[in-house]
This record gives C-alpha cells, sequence and structure tokens, in this order.
C-alpha cells in the first residue's frame, strides 16, 4: 500500500502522474496519487485530468503554503503508511521503479532515497552551470551517497514510513529559500532516522538558467546563517560552513573575503560561461557566505 505524493507550481505534472498510475495498476496493490498545486499563478489545465483517474487526485491550494507546508498536507492527508514523494519536474525512465521501492521496503525501513540523474546531452549554455553541477554533485551512484548517507538525500525521490514522517515532518518555520532537504535530513540523523539508498533513480528535467541557479545558490548560502543562529545545524555538518569555520580559525577570513570582493566579477563570468567550474563555484559560495556574515555583523 502506497500514497504516491507530488506538490507541483507552474508545471505540468500529468505525463509523471500518468506513468506513475500506470505502474501502481500493475502492481495490483492499494494505491493513490495526490498532487497539490502551491496556488500557481499560470495553472497548467492538463493537470486536471489526473482527477479522472482511478485513485487519482489533483488539488489546488487556495493560498500558496510554500515548499514544506506542502509536503506536509500532502502527507498528513495520506492514507497508506507508504509516502513516495516525486518532484513535479522528474521523470520515471525504468518501467520497474515502483516495483523497486516496493522491493527495497523492509521492516525496519525508514526512508529510501532513489536517487536522480541528468539528460546526457549537454543543453544550451544559459543552462549549463545547473547541468554540470546535477552531474557531478548530485547524480551519484549507490556507492559514493552510502557514504554519507544523509548528506546525500535529496527530497524528489524518495520513500518514508508515514508513521516516520510524522516524527520529523518539513521544518515549515524556515524561509521558502532551499536547504529544506538539508535540514530534513540532518533531524532524521539526530532522531536516529536511517537512511538507505537504492539505485532507482528519476531524471530531473527542470534545468534552471545558470542565472537563476547562480542566485538561487546565494539564497540558500544566505539560509545557512540562519539555520547556524537558530541552532538548526551544526557548522560541522555542512561542508560550506565547515569551510567557513576553519578559515576563521586559521585567521584568514578576512583574507578569503578580500579574494572574492576582488574576484567575484571574474568569477561570475566564469559561472555564465559555456564552461563554468564547480571550484569556482564552491569558492563564489564561501565568499558569499563570508561577505553575508559580515554585512550583517
Amino acid at each position: 500500500m502506497i500514497s504516491i505524493l507530488i506538490p507541483t507550481y507552474n508545471y505540468n505534472v500529468f505525463p509523471l502522474v500518468k506513468e506513475a498510475h500506470l505502474q501502481g495498476e500493475k502492481a495490483s496493490i492499494p494505491f493513490e496519487i495526490l498532487v497539490y498545486d502551491d496556488c500557481s499563478p499560470n495553472p497548467v489545465g492538463e493537470n486536471e485530468n489526473i482527477n479522472q483517474l482511478t485513485n487519482g487526485s489533483f488539488l489546488k491550494l487556495p493560498k500558496n503554503i510554500g515548499r514544506s507546508a506542502i509536503r506536509n498536507k500532502l502527507a498528513r492527508d495520506a492514507k497508506y503508511p507508504n509516502l513516495l514523494f516525486l518532484d513535479a519536474d522528474t521523470q520515471i525512465i525504468s518501467s520497474q521503479f515502483l516495483k523497486n521501492y516496493l522491493h527495497a521496503i523492509k521492516e525496519d525501513s525508514q526512508i529510501i532515497y532513489g536517487g536522480i540523474l541528468y539528460q546526457h546531452n549537454k543543453p544550451n549554455t544559459a543552462e549549463i552551470l545547473r547541468w554540470v553541477y546535477g552531474n557531478k554533485r548530485e547524480a551519484l551512484p549507490v556507492t559514493e551517497r552510502n557514504k554519507q548517507p544523509h548528506l546525500r538525500f535529496l527530497t524528489l525521490n524518495f520513500l518514508i514510513k508515514k508513521n516516520v514522517f510524522s516524527i520529523i515532518e518539513f521544518n515549515e518555520q524556515i524561509p521558502n529559500l532551499r536547504h529544506e532537504d538539508t535540514l530534513f535530513a540532518l533531524d532524521a540523523k539526530k532522531s536516529g532516522i536511517n537512511v538507505s539508498h537504492i539505485d532507482n533513480p528519476v531524471v530531473h528535467l527542470g534545468l534552471e538558467s545558470s542565472e537563476v541557479f547562480l542566485r538561487k545558490s546565494e539564497e540558500s548560502v544566505d539560509v545557512l546563517h540562519l539555520f547556524l543562529e537558530k541552532n538548526m545545524i551544526d557548522a560541522e555538518e555542512v561542508a560550506l560552513t565547515k569551510r567557513a569555520k576553519q578559515l576563521k580559525k586559521m585567521g584568514l577570513s578576512g583574507l578569503f573575503l578580500w579574494f572574492y570582493k576582488f574576484s567575484k566579477n571574474s568569477m561570475k563570468e566564469n559561472l555564465l560561461s559555456k564552461k563554468p567550474s564547480l571550484f569556482i563555484f564552491d569558492l563564489y559560495r564561501l565568499g558569499h557566505y563570508l561577505n553575508y556574515k559580515s554585512s550583517n555583523a
């Protein structure tokens, strides 16, 4: 028995739902598919077809509640003990996708993450940074993900027991600016909830432009300050905050901040080019973190 839960916003999720529905029927198990639209300003009419599917339900929320709250609402409204979360901009590529998750469920299973892939063909230059980052940092094999099971977890494709979800849920007090998956995974770790990884990926279709991805990366860095101030995370738990702490300990924060301000424009030029460097991306994010901290001290 499984509830497939998909939050969406300004996106045609019907092709994803059709494939999930087909696999649910073939599995011959009780299932439901709940799709909640977070009050999209430009709703996709085709999503209404979900209500015509057996066990399918599409609901447009009357107001925007954000990524964390909509996932919590989906989980609370779900009627089955196993919850499968999928992001709207993903594509199921295996005909055994649902069965793979069902076979992976054990008595002691708590969270199961299936993984992510990106398209093989290089996209246009305007979207290259997100594609490079996704392929190098997110589309990792199970062996790599298992080395850091909580930190390698993403919320776009995972199964969780409903009774486990009720223990942690997504934190609705944080800004709607990314890192809800990081906080969710670290909360799970603190609660002693295990994350197991399997080879059952979906393809991430929603490539953002490099400019948008860079802006969102800056916003996600800013949110880390809030997490630290409110003791939601420890600086040692996230690579970026750990590096910043090490620089401060060595007395090099000021020097690195000077380097960042001097090199910011050239680094940004590289990141928006057709050959962005993830090494420069890491330096840029670290500099942005230190600059934000000094500006708001």
